[in-house]
């Protein structure tokens, strides 16, 4: 169920597409559910803003299911009845909340597997928190375990009800036959005026139907987050496991609490990442790399050894085995950095390949570039890439020299072993082996400074 609005957020964003971990909460349930179920089987209930619902999810391969009214829960799951309408609906239905992200696949398989063997009617996954103000309340049949009564919201407990410690996590599997039986049955006689979903177990339980709980092994996988600060609180705790889980893999990580690493992340044995870094996106990080302070590392992938100095910005970078960047570097989206290469000082590349064991230490911008083996890039080379039209690209074959402070307006070709003096403009290409120089003549005029400076003085005895 992803089409609530999260008003207690004070949010223009559907409640579902908040982020944590580095990806919106759906994102997370889906990925769930897909470890269980393939995603032609996997229904996205939409609402408020499905538009963005929609493009934000679309990759994943889910059916969508519009509900246009936000009248509850209840009333969602009215409209996937009235989907399968005509069609041949599942035998049973696993439910689930757009925002409880850190529900782990393994407690949605052995509920699954319980509702089947238990052949329940409705099986309702529980909880017991310290505090369990604020979530609706499951009712236990007396004398037995798990069998359920019924499930009362927060706003509807009497004084005895809101005693009860088991609470209900919003995760339910449910016979589908079953269900659907009793779905049109929904009134909205309730301080909310919406059709609960809810009301289902007593309606279940009147007809002599099935209904139980199972409890979640950890209170914090069916914790959901109604505001900015519950969402940092999931957050964090989403960032911990992550972190300590690459600990426990053998990635040395200073001051763990002060990185950011996206639950996506990857990064091999033996590399160490120091205070302040964050890990974001899709990132993927070999062993035996070396990412220094405050460094910013998103969708991008590192072979091994790779050593990244203090403040570098990659996005969408690819860094080939024993490359070193920075400090300080900038690596755009479609930046290619081979093996052994040196990214510098103030060095930005964008959409540009560095071939082997080339160099680009200082001050530089490197834009749609095809950059060889071996080549020297002296400080301040810009590649002119950009004639206010179009981008345009600068090729550099293998062992080019090119001379600190040029400008090589693309398109452009430097061959292979060819020489760029200092200080040139380029404009046209250069052969295999040959000299380019652009620049005007230096004039020198002797004693110049001495003879201004006396006549300086003579001005101001």
């Amino acid at each position: 169920m992803a089409s609530g609005k999260g008003t207690r957020l004070k949010s223009k964003r559907p409640k579902t597409l908040h982020e944590i971990g580095g990806k919106p909460l759906l994102l997370h349930i889906i990925a769930a559910a897909a470890r269980i179920a393939p995603p032609e089987s996997i229904y996205a209930i939409v609402g408020y803003k499905g538009d963005l619902v929609r493009a934000a999810v679309a990759a994943t391969g889910v059916t969508f299911v519009q509900q246009d009214e936000p009248l509850g829960t209840g009333h969602a799951i009215q409209q996937v009845k009235a989907f399968f309408q005509g069609k041949t609906p599942p035998k049973n239905l696993l439910v689930l909340s757009g925002d409880v992200p850190l529900i782990r696949p393994e407690t949605l398989a052995a509920m699954c597997d319980l509702h089947l063997r238990e052949h329940a009617a409705m099986t309702i996954l529980s909880a017991e928190p310290e505090d369990p103000f604020g979530y609706g309340r499951i009712v236990i049949k007396k004398g037995s375990s798990n069998e359920v009564q019924a499930i009362v919201e927060q706003k509807d407990l009497t004084p005895a009800q809101a005693a009860i410690d088991i609470i209900n996590s919003g995760i339910y599997a449910f016979n589908t036959e079953k269900l659907f039986a009793q779905l049109d049955k929904l009134d909205n006689k309730n301080s909310q005026g919406e059709y609960y979903l809810t009301d289902i177990a007593a309606m279940l339980v009147t007809a002599n139907e099935k209904v139980i709980a199972i409890p979640a092994d950890d209170i914090a996988e069916v914790l959901g987050a109604n505001t900015i600060a519950e969402m940092m609180a999931l957050d964090a705790a989403l960032r911990a496991a992550a972190v300590n889980k690459l600990m426990a893999s053998g990635v040395t990580i200073f001051r763990p609490e002060t990185v950011t690493i996206d639950s996506g992340v990857t990064v091999g044995a033996d590399t160490v990442i120091e205070p302040f870094v964050q890990l974001l996106g899709a990132t993927t990080i070999g062993s035996d790399c070396r990412i220094r302070s405050y460094s910013v590392i998103q969708n991008s992938h590192l072979a091994d050894g790779v050593v990244v100095r203090n403040g570098c910005i990659l996005d969408g970078a690819t860094v080939a085995t024993g490359a070193v960047l920075g400090p300080y570097a900038h690596l755009r989206p479609e930046s290619r950095i081979g093996e052994g290469a040196h990214v510098g000082n103030f060095v930005e590349t964008k959409k540009a390949t560095l071939g082997k064991g080339s160099k680009a230490n200082h001050l530089s911008y490197l834009g749609d570039a095809v950059i060889g083996s071996g080549v020297n890039i002296g400080a301040g080379v810009i590649t002119c890439n950009y004639d206010g039209v179009q981008k345009n690209t600068t090729t550099i074959g293998d062992g080019v020299f090119v001379g600190s402070d040029s400008t090589l307006v693309a398109p452009l070709t430097l061959a292979d072993g060819s020489y760029v003096a200092a200080g040139s403009c380029i404009t046209e290409s250069v052969p295999r082996d040959a000299l380019a120089l652009s620049r005007s003549q230096q004039v020198t005029k002797p004693d110049w400074a001495a003879r201004r400076r006396a006549k300086q003085a003579a001005k101001n005895p």
